[in-house]
């Protein structure tokens, strides 16, 4: 009698299944609503959701269904048109030239998916935009800072992204940041696509990128060049301050603050240490939007020897004229990742190439959802790539 109590409290347990089990089997269909998990993208762009499309397919799962669009006022509306109760959402967003219309878009969606109680919202933002505005500068503000504590409001509880512009922006946050790395795709590049690329010679276009550089050319077994010079202040920062009080002597005749004078700095000439000569140059980046700092570099390049100029960058945001400068210039080609669209671009400029790195933002949110480490994600990568 007890067995066949048993029995029928099975039978009604796995119902909804249509099948038998014992007291330790689960039903399958609420297995995958307890710990599933959905892609969204927050793109209103069609060009700018083939990231997460391509990311989607590697997964193996379906783009969630939502509504991204602006009002005829330009506010932006979304509708998420599933639930997602209890689910880990994962919001695809790349960055566009319309940058604050793509961070309303994240914030507008975020908010959205936090109400509709989703357990966990995790950002995939391959470029974090306001990267840049890391630092204080004088009478400014730290807006990456700002941008991070929104994103924290919202209903954000993770961040996925590439290359940020400093690694010191993760302590921005208040909850976890996964900064994936783009350099073993572009290394992957160069040893494929770059002939005779042994003859080559990896380039800083600036003191402050040869840590960068340097983490390339001792991955490729490469010598290491630094451009220097350009170095100087600007106007606003030499006058600020002329027309301040003077000290104001004391009783005693003496001043009452007195400050050693500070020397400005000077122009230095333009040199590049390292030899170039007959070499393949090799200039690598994290970010080439302005272009003008690359054609200079190159046109430096060239007159030293280098008889082919490459650029590499993680971000390709390439703004205002830049198609235009690169096809003018002495520049070879420019490879990007697909951080940032650029089809545009890319239309405008034949020498713009594009690494596909939706492959390892795919793997990590993979390895997120099932709690896997991320350390396989970072082998053979320094602090400094």
């Amino acid at each position: 009698a007890e067995n066949r109590q048993t029995q029928r409290w099975v039978d009604r347990k796995c119902l909804c299944c249509r099948h038998l089990s014992n007291k330790n089997t689960f039903c399958a269909t609420m297995n995958v609503a307890k710990s599933g998990y959905r892609v969204f993208s927050a793109n209103s762009s069609a060009a700018c959701t083939e990231l997460a499309k391509k990311i989607t397919e590697r997964l193996g799962v379906e783009l969630g269904k939502s509504v991204v669009f602006q009002e005829s006022n330009r506010e932006t509306r979304v509708a998420v048109n599933e639930s997602v109760r209890g689910q880990t959402i994962f919001i695809i967003q790349t960055i566009p030239r319309d940058v604050n219309t793509a961070i309303m878009e994240l914030l507008v969606m975020a908010y959205a998916l936090k109400t509709s109680c989703a357990k966990n919202i995790i950002g995939v933002i391959p470029y974090f935009p306001y990267s840049k505005q890391c630092k204080m500068r004088k009478r400014g503000s730290i807006v990456c800072k700002l941008l991070a504590s929104m994103l924290a409001k919202a209903g954000l509880t993770h961040i996925i992204t590439m290359d940020l512009h400093q690694k010191e922006i993760q302590g921005f946050f208040s909850f976890p940041v996964d900064n994936l790395r783009a350099s073993p795709f572009l290394i992957q590049y160069i040893q494929e696509e770059i002939p005779n690329y042994r003859n080559a010679i990896i380039v800083a276009k600036s003191p402050a990128a040869a840590k960068r550089a340097q983490s390339y050319a001792e991955r490729l077994r490469l010598g290491l060049a630094v451009i220097h010079g350009e170095a100087q202040c600007s106007e606003s920062d030499m006058a600020d301050g002329r027309h301040s009080p003077p000290c104001v002597r004391n009783t005693t005749g003496h001043t009452g603050l007195e400050l050693p004078l500070m020397m400005a700095k000077e122009k230095p000439p333009i040199t590049v240490v390292g030899d170039v000569g007959g070499r393949i140059a090799i200039i690598v980046d994290d970010i080439i939007d302005d272009v003008g700092d690359f054609v200079a570099a190159a046109e430096i390049l060239k007159e030293r020897g280098a008889y082919k100029i490459y650029i590499m960058a993680t971000h390709g945001l390439l703004s205002a004229d830049a198609p235009r400068l690169i096809e003018e210039s002495a520049i070879d080609e420019v490879v990007v990742t697909n951080t940032v669209p650029h089809e545009v671009q890319k239309l405008q400029c034949p020498k713009i190439k594009t690494v596909d790195v939706s492959m390892i933002l795919a793997e990590a949110i993979r390895r997120i959802h099932n709690g896997e480490s991320m350390a396989y994600l970072f082998r053979n990568i320094t602090v400094d790539d």
